[in-house]
């Protein structure tokens, strides 16, 4: 598929067209992946961050949270419940949590797999090769690392480079999140990265750029939602949705706010030229990455969820999708990993998450996967 093949299927908005490419990317799954969903339990282990991400509600400016981090015992009954469901694996995701030490990670990783046959993918954010090394060595799978936007100018302004080492020091420069997915890909890992539909400051011809980068990665992994920034961060509260077109108009900041936004680097679009935040962008970009990476692990994301609770899960993977990833984080903890607002599933026990999966996949004709589920892509 050429570039200006990809962009057009962006910009479509024929419903005939669009059913044309809803059917080529079902299909395309099937033959593919087949029609098995693997089912992922997602365990949120820590929303404790270093970093201060403009769109992020766990960022580490935003003082309006409860910080919290799991015990080994808690981690470790999620996942004998993600055994116990059937799940064939699981993934352990945080925020960039600096007090997260990886020998106890490790430890983690290592009796999982003595007491069960899951799979672990680890989604910690930006690790030292030396963490990534004992991971692996204790048994983890799979490592998710999202690099949001392949515009490098886009990335940088909305991830302020405020992060610090653990010795106090700032991380600067930064090794692009690409290379690291190479890294990670050369240490055995299967990969998994993606992307947000609708940031400020993003263009069509950025998300067309995106959907290569995937294919030239080669990702095992890949996950696609809509931009949804967080009320109590710059750009939740610079900026504000149009529900009706799903683009972005300024909001009302403070004089604080209005100073920092015009010191960023978000680069300034035309309306036209904006990207929109909508579901049905997000369903192209889940339907075009199944056609160019067709043997790609690709989950029905808890953000479209958020959008759409009745049918946002549904219709991803009616368009190309294969994962999906209930929620096993222990309730009370559910609401403090607010990375945005009205996150689906946070008033769920495990178990009513689990039904809720089961009933969805049931009502479009799909099966719970057996097995670890491991990427077509890893496996040639």
């Amino acid at each position: 598929m050429t570039f200006d093949e990809i962009r057009g299927w962006l910009l479509e908005t024929d419903p005939v067209q669009l059913e044309s490419l809803w059917a080529a990317a079902d299909r395309t799954r099937a033959e593919n992946v087949g029609d098995q969903v693997h089912l992922r339990g997602l365990i949120e282990i820590s929303n404790i961050c270093r970093r201060q991400c403009l769109y992020c509600g766990i960022r580490a400016g935003n003082a309006d949270i409860h910080r919290y981090r799991l015990t080994e015992d808690e981690v470790l009954n999620c996942a004998r419940t993600a055994a116990k469901f059937g799940y064939g694996s699981i993934v352990i995701q945080s925020g960039e949590d600096s007090g997260l030490d990886a020998a106890w990670v490790a430890e983690i990783v290592r009796k999982i797999k003595t007491e069960t046959d899951l799979a672990i993918t680890l989604s910690l954010g930006e690790r030292s090769d030396e963490d990534w090394i004992l991971w692996k060595k204790a048994g983890a799978d799979r490592y998710l690392l999202r690099f949001e936007t392949s515009n490098a100018r886009l990335f940088k302004a909305i991830h302020p480079s405020t992060a610090k080492n653990r010795n106090g020091s700032p991380i600067e420069p930064e090794e692009p999140r690409i290379e690291m997915l190479r890294k990670l890909r050369g240490l055995g890992y299967e990969i998994g990265s993606g992307v947000m539909v609708g940031i400020p400051g993003q263009s069509y011809t950025d998300l067309v750029r995106d959907l290569q980068l995937f294919r030239d990665l080669n990702l095992d992994m890949i996950g696609l939602g809509p931009f949804l920034p967080h009320p109590n961060t710059p750009l939740g509260q610079l900026f504000e949705s149009d529900p009706e077109t799903g683009t972005y108009k300024p909001g009302q900041p403070n004089e604080e706010q209005r100073l920092f936004f015009e010191k960023s680097d978000l680069p300034a679009l035309s309306l036209k030229d904006q990207v929109s935040s909508s579901e049905l962008l997000a369903f192209k970009m889940i339907a075009l990455t199944r056609l160019l990476c067709p043997r790609s692990n690709i989950p029905s994301t808890t953000a479209i969820a958020t959008i759409d609770g009745q049918n946002g899960r549904k219709l991803g993977l009616s368009r190309g999708a294969n994962v999906v990833m209930p929620n096993l984080t222990p309730l009370q903890y559910r609401k403090d990993y607010e990375i945005y607002p009205n996150k689906a599933a946070t008033q769920q026990t495990p178990e009513q998450t689990h039904e809720q999966v089961l009933r969805h996949l049931s009502e479009i004709g799909r099966t719970p996967g057996v097995g670890r589920g491991d990427s077509r892509v890893y496996a040639n």
